[in-house]
């Protein structure tokens, strides 16, 4: 069986992650991604039978979601920030609940379902406790980088390429790959992707500490 799929989410990042884990397996095709309620609407109604994966993060008109999604044979799976309720998504018929921090192993196993018309919510136990050893790695990390690093977090999370961030922090790419440098190695990640989804289910800069400016450039003496 192949299952359509139709992705929708404003964190690009996120929404390219998503699509890598579900590229590889030879039962999913992906039919198309959006990044807003609009072109998620148009997309459900012109591919009939799809599953629809979108985010709580598009303040899409729930309703209408469902009751479009119900005319063109389209399943939903709503992804949720780890603080959110699933209750409502529930009580209005998405057939799927995921949360952020999901694995690729749950993911991929509530499309399936969803998909063969089952219903599926993420199992999170210990949720208290996550998300307190949560916010203590996002408080470690964030003392280690400086806030010209946390900005190039922040321009990353935007899906800005390093020519962008260059130019919105008036440095050279040459830098800004010093600086990428630098996070990579405070943070433990090995590549953007993995920075993005770090800093999302960290949520590395919602309160981010406000920093000395006499170590802002110190990512710039990093070697490449």
């Amino acid at each position: 069986m192949i299952h359509k799929v139709i992705l929708a989410d404003n964190q690009s990042v996120f929404r390219t992650g998503a699509a890598r884990i579900l590229a590889i397996e030879e039962d999913f095709r992906i039919i198309g991604q959006c990044d807003d309620q609009a072109r998620l609407f148009k997309a459900m109604t012109t591919s009939s039978n799809a599953t629809v994966l979108f985010a709580a993060s598009l303040n899409v008109d729930l309703a209408a979601l469902v009751s479009t999604a119900e005319e063109a044979g389209a399943r939903t799976v709503v992804i949720l920030e780890n603080d959110t309720s699933p209750q409502s998504y529930s009580q209005a018929g998405v057939r799927g609940i995921l949360h952020r921090d999901v694995s690729n192993t749950d993911l991929l196993r509530c499309m399936r379902l969803v998909g063969r018309g089952e219903r599926y919510v993420q199992q999170r136990a210990a949720v208290k406790t996550a998300a307190f050893e949560t916010d203590l790695v996002a408080e470690r990390v964030r003392e280690r980088l400086t806030p010209k690093e946390l900005k190039v977090v922040a321009l990353i999370l935007q899906g800005y390429k390093n020519r962008d961030i260059a130019e919105e922090l008036h440095n050279s790419e040459q830098v800004i790959k010093n600086y990428l440098r630098s996070i990579f190695d405070k943070t433990g990640v090995s590549d953007r992707l993995e920075l993005a989804l770090f800093a999302m289910h960290h949520k590395l800069l919602t309160t981010a500490p406000a920093r000395t400016p006499m170590h802002d450039e110190s990512a710039a003496r990093v070697a490449v």
